[in-house]
């Protein structure tokens, strides 16, 4: 499963007030799944506020996950899906559209908390929490 960054974001928010949320249960919930993120969303992590400000806290924070670089495969996907988009009059972002992108290209739903984005993409499992 690919964690989208507002998953993310809900997750770093949760450890650091020490509170159990949606997002530590959700990961409760899988303990046998690898979870994975993109090479959009860690540096959509970098430039933020609050994992953005020191490089070795983001770098702690994301070695926990499988990080999923850019492909060939991922590159078609994303413009497959973009002319789709296009052609529907229905874009969204283009981080959220290579994190779709890369879900489509390895098999792998995205949870998320915006799944209304994500579920524009065709053939893209997502999951809410």
């Amino acid at each position: 499963m690919i964690l989208d960054s507002t998953f993310l974001v809900d997750f770093e928010r949760e450890k650091k007030r020490r509170r159990q949320g949606a997002a530590s249960e959700f990961l409760r919930a899988h303990p046998e799944v690898r979870f994975c993120v993109t090479f959009t969303i860690i540096g959509e992590l970098a430039a933020g506020k609050s994992l953005g400000a020191e490089r070795d806290e983001w770098a702690r924070f994301i070695q926990k996950f499988r990080i999923l670089e850019s492909s060939l495969s991922v590159a078609w996907e994303f413009g497959t899906a973009f002319r789709h988009l296009q052609s529907e009059g229905n874009l969204i972002g283009g981080n959220d559209l290579w994190i779709g992108a890369t879900g489509l290209a390895h098999d792998l739903p995205v949870v998320t908390r915006d799944a209304r984005d994500f579920e524009r993409i065709p053939n893209l499992k997502v999951l809410s929490y």
